[in-house]
């Protein structure tokens, strides 16, 4: 059986950075990704679980998931970021960069 040689995902993102549409595209949405990888951060730090937070703030289990999920077609408003913040311990912040 032939052994199929395949790349690890830091090869393959390497590699794929080097396309401009591709790293531009990534580039753009570094900022969500950073946010839902702080969120998820926070909720562990609190020892919460999924189910902890939508107790909390009166929801499911599954709008918290795709609440974090970088995946999530859909962008939450501001409130629900700085309700969720709230619920897992933490404060908001919002900062513009030049």
């Amino acid at each position: 059986m032939k052994e199929i040689n395949r790349p690890t995902f830091e090869e393959f993102k390497k590699e794929a950075l080097k396309k401009k549409g591709v790293r531009e595209e990534y580039e753009s949405l570094r900022p969500v990704f950073e946010l839902k990888k702080q969120m998820i951060k926070a909720r562990l730090e609190s020892n919460l679980t999924q189910e902890d937070v939508a107790s909390m703030l009166h929801t499911k289990k599954s709008n918290i998931s795709r609440l974090e999920s970088p995946n999530a077609r859909h962008m939450p408003n501001l409130f629900t970021l700085m309700e969720y913040a709230r619920a897992v311990g933490f404060n908001l912040e919002i900062n513009l960069k030049r």
